[in-house]
């Protein structure tokens, strides 16, 4: 579109701004302050009421593509579209309109005495009345499973609920995009797929486009729409779970592995050479494959 290849702000019909990707990330590079390459050719869309993943290994350069798509670092080479403006041309107070970024350690982000106060400071500072910031903060708790914690220190909360306190803050601001960096790090099992479970919630109930990061390959396939591996700074493969997840020599290189499922079943299919006609990458697509390999034995 004219608005993307020129990179200037220009007025757009209903239609044309519902095909506009939310994100478009144009030939992005970036080189950390000693001259050590940390993005390196980055192209990549997102569509709007997508949930996208970063797959990568610690150091591929998920966290700085993150900050890259959120105009926090200066240097970066290419070109970042936000609904098809280019990000340079936008304002601080414009982009975080619409873009909120949550930090891997959510101590980074929260600061005041009580999860009211804080999720508030976004919607306060933005210039809404009293009583719409208790609405919202009040909502943006309900949805991330907080309400009734309103009034308690953050710092009394669990690792768990101050990630979800960080998302109810943007939330409360009216975000319609969230970049969301490794979400599900130092949870249990548990907590991983509540996180997850609220992050599909927003994303397919509230239409919330999602950027996450993240190394944990068995969460992918159940929840991401499409992901981007990426590797020492390069996108080496990008697509949907059951296309990126079809070469296990490929992600041992990259430093990642297969789904356990998916590499449970690749072994029996190429090493104990049962009949699997694709390889699957959840639990109920395994155990269709597997009753049906054992029907035709």
């Amino acid at each position: 579109m004219d608005d993307i290849k020129s990179g200037q702000r220009s007025a757009v019909s209903s239609q044309e701004k519902e095909r506009v990707p939310a994100f478009s990330v144009r030939n992005v590079a970036y080189k950390y302050p000693d001259g050590t390459p940390a993005l390196i050719d980055i192209n990549l869309e997102v569509r709007k009421g997508e949930f996208i993943g970063l797959l990568g290994a610690n150091g591929s350069g998920k966290t700085t593509l993150l900050r890259a798509m959120d105009k926090l670092l200066k240097g970066v080479d290419g070109n970042v579209y936000l609904d098809g403006i280019d990000i340079t041309t936008l304002s601080p107070k414009e982009i975080y309109k619409k873009v909120g970024l949550v930090f891997q350690n959510p101590d980074d982000q929260l600061f005041a005495p009580t999860l009211f106060e804080d999720v508030a400071f976004g919607p306060t500072n933005m210039g809404f009345a009293a009583n719409e910031v208790e609405k919202r903060v009040m909502s943006a708790l309900d949805e991330v499973e907080l309400a009734g914690l309103e009034k308690k220190s953050v710092h009394n909360l669990s690792f768990g609920q101050r990630k979800r306190a960080c998302i109810a803050g943007l939330l409360a601001m009216g975000h319609e995009m969230l970049l969301l960096d490794e979400p599900t790090a130092g949870l249990d099992p548990m907590g991983e797929y509540k996180m997850m479970g609220l992050l599909q919630k927003l994303n397919r109930e509230k239409q919330v486009t999602i950027v996450m990061a993240t190394h944990s390959v068995d969460l992918v396939p159940v929840f991401l729409d499409r992901l981007y591996i990426l590797s020492r700074g390069k996108i080496t493969r990008g697509g949907a779970p059951e296309e990126v997840f079809n070469a296990p020599d490929d992600m041992t290189h990259i430093k990642l592995r297969l789904p356990h499922i998916a590499e449970l079943i690749y072994r029996l299919k190429h090493e104990d050479k049962l009949d699997f006609g694709r390889i699957p990458l959840t639990i109920g697509e395994a155990r269709r494959e597997i009753l049906k390999s054992l029907k035709l034995h």
